[in-house]
């Protein structure tokens, strides 16, 4: 098998240096949709610049290529699929400028049968040492499943039998994509049409980390008056993918004690796009 568990599991990955300005934060959130609204101006806006919580991707992202350079670890990675992601926020509030370091290692590989789970844990450190986000990129390898490893544990945050509490719909820009991957993901898959019909798309895809990000955007608006530090956490699984010009449906669950279960569907196609998901805000 290509990937060799008892080599990969558990290892670290080189550490990874990051710093960063208020334009990257701006950036961030325009790639995320947020406009001239007065509510979503202190976003983008340096006077007064908050940091949208979910920027907290962008810092670790590059882990998930250096998985690729790991001895033991010889795969395909066209065959690569973000398939789910977990952020939570430790420091607030969060900095719009500063320098942080995140320390990965491979924390799980799961046997899925028609291909592998890679968990990999990051801890992003600021120079004080502080942990600032925790996130785990769940990433999943088609066809090196199959090898008898544990199956991990199953899919949570399933939506009750009764309708959402709340529904946003979030439109995209056609270029939602473009401006997305100048912030962390320059997969051509995002923007070149001919790499995306190879892909089996029609054409380029919307970034799965950024359909969260508008996501979170409308429920923190909808459940927490559009306040960054009421954040906590994210966890989501990719089911499905976004065209940049669609319109995103995040319906949603209001579980009690900040606990938002959601799912994510397209407008236009009504297909999902992201599923078995909880957001987590201080109550």
């Amino acid at each position: 098998m290509p990937i060799d568990v008892a080599k990969v599991e558990g290892i670290e990955l080189p550490a990874l240096d990051f710093e960063y300005t208020e334009k990257d934060v701006i950036l961030y959130a325009l790639g995320c949709g947020v406009g001239p609204e007065p509510e979503d101006l202190k976003f983008v806006y340096e006077n007064g610049l908050q940091v949208l919580p979910t920027f907290g991707v962008i810092p670790p992202f590059p882990a998930l290529v250096s998985l690729l350079g790991v001895e033991g670890f010889e795969v395909n990675p066209l065959m690569l699929l973000h398939g789910e992601q977990f952020i939570e926020v430790r420091k607030h509030p969060l900095e719009t400028r500063g320098r942080l370091t995140t320390k990965p290692r491979v924390a799980h590989i799961y046997d899925k049968v028609k291909g592998a789970l890679v968990e990999i844990e990051t801890e992003s450190l600021d120079e004080e040492g502080d942990i600032v986000y925790f996130n785990v990129f769940g990433a999943f390898f088609r066809g090196e499943g199959g090898f008898g490893g544990e199956k991990g544990p199953p899919a949570a945050n399933e939506p009750p039998e009764r309708p959402p509490d709340a529904v946003f719909e979030s439109p995209t820009l056609p270029q939602q994509a473009l401006i997305y991957r100048l912030s962390a993901d320059i997969n051509p898959l995002h923007a070149d049409p001919r790499v995306a019909a190879l892909a089996g798309y029609e054409r380029p895809i919307l970034h799965g980390l950024c359909t969260a990000g508008f996501a979170v955007r409308a429920m923190l608006k909808g459940y927490a008056g559009n306040d960054p530090l009421a954040f906590r956490s994210l966890k989501v699984r990719f089911t499905g993918h976004v065209f940049p010009g669609e319109t995103i449906v995040t319906e949603t669950w209001d579980e009690g004690g900040g606990s938002i279960l959601f799912r994510v569907t397209t407008l236009e196609r009504g297909l999902p796009a992201i599923g078995n998901a909880c957001l987590e805000l201080y109550s």
